[in-house]
């Protein structure tokens, strides 16, 4: 005797409560949900976790499903939903970090492609259309052959081929553009070895039991997944409605509610990270590699992080961003940190009159190439470019007042790799093993005035830099005020024997233009 279809067990509990036949959908699906579930948070309790949810929520809304549907296309886009309001929400609490996406020992042996592909597979998956996605669920998710995959389809099996080949291609687009590259073959190969992994075998009958009882028994933590979850898919349903609505009223000229005004619930879990200060670095390597630029989710009256660097070796440029104004983003995109200290920004920046308004939010952390491809990006997004160039301006120079200055240390050893960043305690900013030209870039930030050295002097130093000379006093200026020109003359003076000489000369600058 044949089993029953997917469709006649989901109708048999929805009309008749059939435990045996939710049981059987729970062994049928436990695999594709967990999996799913794991790759999202990377961490397998959690994924238990959310995969129970996924069941109770079926167990709940199997009434209001249509048996003639894909319930593996629905249970996918649940436990997607469902995984990453998991992990928004822990976030937001700062209970604990979000783990890496795929742990090493889930890796097929050999197989050295699936630790980039997984982290991204199921967001790809989740872009397809509804029929190529399906088809790639059917084929490498629950394993079935060209077939059957066809005939799930109401198509030959091959029509179920060349559709997989096409789905397949988009994938492969969807990746390469995050800079992973890889042949179809092996794409393939991947999907079908790893795409799916076993559930732990105590949790089948744990969630048969918890869903058919609708969750009676279930913990605090997975009865807040289910409520979170079922709340967003009906902001889901109600967001469809209004878009549609606000099509109606566009056409009617009477629009009242905007797109942007519905976008503006929706966040990325990296903007919810970023703004949590010590999260900030994990979500460059939690988040699946991409380059990003959206709406900001802060107000204005919010301080969040600008600007956190994690550049670890010069292949792997990365950045993440909070509130940003298009100004910033293109000198984020063109900042060179093998010559500008510390990575910071350059100020001396020559802007076109009609540059674009509004703040962003921004995440870089492709494998390599994210400066590249954060430039594309901002042209695309805002049509700016940057260079630097040599242009006369008035400036300081930085030379030698007097020798053997207390506070100049001189330092014997070569500088480490990578370089101890600096530090800041009490009012002062401790480096190490810097150049004397490297002081001069720091003045210069700190005085918002051009400063070039002059000293003459090789090797390098430790010195201490009072924060005193920081930023400007009216956000969004620049300029040194001569009370703090003055006062840096003085320390310059009695703490490291140097001086300022004003001067006129070439020196770089930054160039914002609109794309021609």
């Amino acid at each position: 005797m044949q089993p029953p279809d997917t469709s006649a067990l989901l109708r048999q509990y929805a009309e008749n409560n059939s435990d045996e036949a939710f049981a059987a959908l729970v062994r049928r699906h436990i695999n594709l949900v967990y999996s799913v579930a794991l790759r999202q948070v990377g961490n397998p309790h959690q994924a238990e976790d959310i995969t129970q949810a996924v069941f109770i929520i079926l167990a709940k809304k199997a009434t209001s499903l249509r048996p003639d549907k894909a319930l593996s296309s629905w249970l996918f886009q649940a436990t997607r939903l469902t995984a990453n309001n998991f992990v928004r929400s822990e976030i937001r609490r700062q209970r604990r970090e979000q783990e890496a996406y795929m742990q090493s020992n889930l890796n097929q042996p050999g197989d050295e492609s699936w630790p980039s592909i997984a982290p991204l597979l199921d967001a790809a998956v989740a872009g397809l259309g509804d029929k190529d996605q399906r088809a790639i669920l059917l084929r490498y998710y629950e394993g079935k052959n060209l077939s059957e995959v066809g005939a799930a389809l109401g198509a030959s099996e091959d029509a179920a081929k060349k559709r997989l080949h096409r789905a397949v291609k988009k994938l492969r687009g969807f990746f390469i553009k995050r800079g992973v590259v890889l042949p179809a073959a092996a794409l393939i190969a991947a999907m079908a070895a790893n795409s799916v992994q076993a559930a732990p075998a105590r949790l089948t009958n744990t969630v048969i039991a918890m869903a058919v009882a609708k969750g009676a028994a279930a913990s605090g933590s997975t009865l807040t997944l289910i409520q979170g979850a079922l709340k967003i898919m009906a902001w889901t349903k109600i967001k469809t409605a209004v878009v549609v609505g606000v099509g109606v009223l566009l056409a009617a000229g009477t629009a009242t509610v905007t797109v942007r005004e519905i976008e503006q619930h929706w966040t990325y879990p990296w903007q919810d990270m970023v703004s949590a200060n010590d999260l900030a670095l994990k979500a460059l390597d939690t988040t699946p590699p991409q380059v990003t630029i959206v709406r900001s989710k802060f107000g204005v009256d919010q301080t969040p992080p600008r600007f956190l660097d994690d550049l670890g070796s010069p292949d792997r440029w990365r950045f993440i961003f909070a509130h940003a104004t298009p100004d910033e983003m293109v000198r984020a995109a063109y900042l060179d940190y093998t010559t500008h200290i510390d990575s910071d920004f350059p100020f001396l920046v020559v802007s076109p009159p009609d540059m674009p308004g509004g703040y962003y939010d921004c995440i870089a952390n492709l494998p390599g190439g994210s400066r590249e491809a954060l430039q594309q990006l901002v042209r695309k997004k805002f049509g700016l470019v940057g260079k630097y160039e040599m242009r006369d301006l008035d400036m300081l120079l930085l030379e030698v007042d007097r020798s053997a200055a207390p506070g100049l240390k001189p330092v014997t050893a070569p500088p480490p790799n990578p370089r101890p960043p600096s530090r800041i305690s009490n009012g002062i900013v401790y480096y190490q093993n810097r150049s004397l030209s490297e002081l001069a870039a720091i003045l210069e930030r700190r005085l918002e005035f051009p400063v070039e050295d002059q000293t003459g002097l090789a090797g390098h130093y430790d010195f201490d830099v009072p924060t005193q000379y920081g930023g400007p006093s009216v956000p969004g200026k620049t300029g040194a005020s001569p009370q703090r020109i003055e006062r840096a003359r003085q320390w310059l003076h009695n703490e490291l024997g140097l001086k300022l000489v004003p001067n006129r000369q070439p020196h770089e600058v930054f160039v914002i233009e609109k794309v021609k």
